[in-house]
């Protein structure tokens, strides 16, 4: 958002407010383009399907889109978390429809989803963290749309690990968890989860053998330290694949952002990833969970 200026009489320039930076250039995103594009927003809009993308405001949708992937959130839009960068409203969820696996299968067959990227809110009042329709969910796609390949973007569990095996059960091409930032900043932006059970719950879900991924926001306040520290855990518990971000303030009430990374640092921990152990890393300013998301299916285990 554009800084407003204002002229003031006799101020004593130490008073003044300190000014937000603006958006540098290389946040700028085209708008989206392509019959591939066009087709799906014609399904999208015809049959009143829902899309993280566009709930998101996702600046990649139209290059995702035009490939052939897009990213469903299930199990409600209510989340039992309050994380200070997230914009999905917190409360307690009122129902869990079981009915929405086979709706949300139907809806990737109708849209001709070639990578099917789905996503949940928490669900820590449920017993088993709502990975019963996690699990129907994958299955039911796979039944109707055998050719498509699934990545599935689940939360944190809490040590359920019970709900864990269930979630990852279903023949899905990979398994996401995001960290979202650096271990010291964990209370400031992840107040109900914990660092260290993150990385268990990636290391758990590589040992059962799936092609695990995740992501970390950048410019929440992290050093190039605390990066490297972040890859070498994560390479140390199994990760696969790895998504790095610029944090994008979502309303005033949430955190701001520290920093605007530039493009040559995103370059510069691309290479540090891959030389730390990582098998891909996309990194870049308007880098999101699911962009590209179709390529890290080929990722080998």
């Amino acid at each position: 958002m554009d800084d407003l200026l204002l002229t003031l009489p006799i101020i004593q320039p130490e008073a003044a407010a300190p000014t937000k930076a603006r958006k540098p250039d290389w946040l700028r995103v085209k708008l989206p383009v392509g019959p591939a594009y066009a087709n799906v927003r014609r399904l999208v809009d015809e049959h009143k399907l829902h899309t993280i993308c566009e709930s998101g405001n996702c600046p990649n949708m139209g290059e995702c889109w035009g490939a052939g992937t897009a990213t469903f959130m299930i199990l409600g839009n209510i989340c039992t978390r309050s994380c200070s960068f997230c914009a999905v409203a917190t409360g307690r969820p009122s129902e869990l429809d079981l009915d929405e696996p086979r709706r949300v299968a139907e809806a990737i067959q109708l849209m001709g989803v070639k990578h099917a990227v789905l996503t949940s809110v928490n669900r820590d009042e449920l017993k088993d963290r709502g990975a019963s329709v996690w699990y129907e969910t994958v299955v039911q796609t796979k039944q109707l749309s055998p050719a498509t390949t699934i990545e599935t973007l689940i939360p944190d569990v809490k040590a359920n690990w019970a709900a864990l095996d269930t979630m990852i059960a279903g023949g899905q091409e990979v398994v996401s968890h995001n960290m979202e930032t650096v271990g010291s900043l964990y209370r400031l932006v992840r107040p109900q989860g914990k660092y260290d059970r993150s990385l268990e719950q990636i290391r758990r879900t590589k040992e059962a053998g799936k092609r695990t991924k995740s992501g970390i926001m950048l410019g929440l306040g992290e050093t190039k330290d605390e990066m490297y520290q972040a890859m070498d855990d994560l390479v140390a518990h199994g990760l696969d694949i790895l998504t790095l971000g610029q944090y994008l303030q979502p309303t005033k009430r949430h955190i701001e952002v520290a920093e605007f990374i530039h493009p040559d640092l995103f370059a510069h921990y691309r290479e540090e990833g891959l030389r730390r152990g990582l098998k891909y890393v996309e990194s870049g300013p308007l880098v999101r969970s699911s962009y590209h998301a179709e390529r890290h299916v080929n990722v080998p285990i």
